[in-house]
């Protein structure tokens, strides 16, 4: 175990939507005082996506962007890591605007490609807000989320050109060869940071012997680096312990998971950061703060980036 872990905090994403929970961060403002309200709670990085302010719909807005991450930055120092994933459906191009706009310190970057389904959810959600809800899920069951050598390559080169550091989304272990591969093609530089993302239907599923795996891979492949772990459904703060006690961070969050407890939805994601800190500190590590996970993960600093 470590003194101190990274604890990230994955605000709104774009899995679930708003006819699930009342509590999912909508509109800049919300996802602001979600990001805050993270970072009081023991979170040292926000990952950010953007949502339609009035339908809560998943976009590439950049003005949305733009209001979220400045708004958060007025009013504390956390990471701010813009997502490259977007919304389903998105092109490449749209998902790198954030990154060559913003110059994040930190970008999730998907190390491959993945039948990313989450049209499962309409057997358990049946009443839903608005129209594109229960259509965005549907397609999913005939959806590939692209990220091939050659997207990977030019997300490669435009993180290297904004000096954002790639949080490598990892979704099964042919994931952690594709990042080899990009480092003996000198695309990528060590250390790196990687993200094991464990739970979603397509990806590999959560359990301690698999998290065992992939980070036992991932040292075998890469040699040193540094990881984190976030988990889909109701896996989430077992398998994040369980990171927590081989050496890695945390992330936890409503674009993960939308409970707090069995039954008990989660009002906002610091209530989520508080539990994972809790636990934390139970086992002696104490949540790195935000200028502690820069050093951590390497990352250039608050001052350089463009917001």
């Amino acid at each position: 175990m470590k003194e101190k872990a990274v604890v990230t905090a994955a605000i709104t994403g774009s899995i679930h939507t708003p006819g699930m929970s009342q509590y999912l961060p909508i509109t800049p403002q919300e996802i602001a005082d979600e990001a805050v309200r993270a970072h009081e709670a023991g979170a040292a990085v926000c990952h950010i996506h953007v949502r339609n302010p009035e339908t809560g719909q998943p976009v590439s807005d950049m003005n949305l962007y733009r209001e979220a991450v400045t708004r958060i930055k007025s009013r504390c120092n956390i990471v701010v890591c813009i997502t490259t994933g977007g919304g389903l459906g998105m092109t490449a191009e749209q998902r790198l605007i954030p990154v060559s706009t913003f110059k994040p310190e930190l970008g999730s970057f998907n190390a491959g490609s993945i039948n990313f389904a989450l049209f499962h959810a309409l057997d358990r959600y049946r009443n839903f807000k608005f129209d594109w809800e229960s259509k965005y899920l549907a397609m999913t069951e005939d959806f590939i989320f692209p990220n091939t050598f050659k997207s990977m390559k030019e997300f490669a080169r435009i993180f290297n050109e904004n000096d954002t550091k790639p949080e490598f989304e990892v979704y099964d272990s042919g994931m952690i060869n594709n990042i080899a591969f990009m480092i003996e093609k000198g695309q990528v530089k060590r250390p790196v940071y990687v993200q094991f993302v464990m739970g979603v239907l397509g990806g590999i599923t959560p359990s301690s012997e698999n998290l065992l795996f992939l980070v036992d891979y991932a040292k075998k492949l890469i040699g040193e680096f540094e990881f984190s772990v976030c988990v889909a459904g109701r896996a989430q703060f077992p398998i994040c312990t369980q990171s927590l006690l081989i050496g890695g961070n945390v992330r936890v969050g409503l674009e993960d998971n939308l409970y707090l407890d069995r039954g008990t939805m989660a009002k906002s994601n610091g209530e989520q950061v508080a539990k994972i800190v809790r636990i934390a500190r139970e086992l002696g590590i104490e949540p790195a703060s935000a200028d502690e996970a820069r050093k951590i993960l390497g990352l250039k600093g608050l001052d350089k980036v463009n917001f």
